[in-house]
């Protein structure tokens, strides 16, 4: 049980840390689908891909103070912020691996937006369709965000640099 928690710790102290609740889901969700070992089952909620399970742990880390959660008012609405505490950081030393390809491609998501991680994990739910009906789903499941198809085309190009990260 603890394992899949550690990988989580193991994400957020190779990210540093993680601007958003839905940042961070879209950055595991992707990482699973480029082929790390994150357990997680996704389904496709109102800002893409959404894992209960990832809440669900996320929760028990800042509960057994693991995480810390910071709550930040943004205008109308609130940012959570997280990164390790120390105790995350000794009870990480039992279990870590170092996995410097994935330190390196969840820092490059870190430093993207969650729009745009949004956009690339959506692509990503929808992969096994072709290029024409993901781009349809993208304009019809996410109209609100008025992607372009150029916007679509740069998130296929950043799927493909982050593939070629782990090869």
């Amino acid at each position: 049980m603890l394992k899949e928690h550690a990988k989580l710790l193991g994400a957020i102290a190779a990210s540093g840390e993680i601007t958003g609740r839905k940042k961070l889901q879209k950055m595991i969700f992707i990482a699973k689908k480029i082929s790390f070992p994150f357990q997680e089952k996704f389904q496709f909620h109102f800002y893409g891909p959404y894992s209960e399970e990832l809440t669900l742990r996320i929760e028990e880390l800042c509960n057994m103070s693991f995480l810390d959660e910071v709550k930040e008012k943004k205008g109308g609405y609130f940012q959570y912020r997280y990164s390790l505490t120390d105790s995350g950081r000794e009870f990480l030393d039992h279990f870590q691996s170092d996995d410097d390809t994935l330190k390196v491609c969840l820092e490059d998501m870190n430093l993207q937006s969650a729009r745009f991680l949004e956009l690339v994990s959506t692509v990503l739910y929808f992969d096994s369709l072709p290029r024409e009906e993901v781009e349809e789903k993208v304009f019809t499941l996410k109209s609100k965000q008025k992607y372009t198809k150029e916007e679509i085309e740069e998130a296929y190009q950043y799927i493909e640099k982050l593939k070629s990260n782990i090869q």
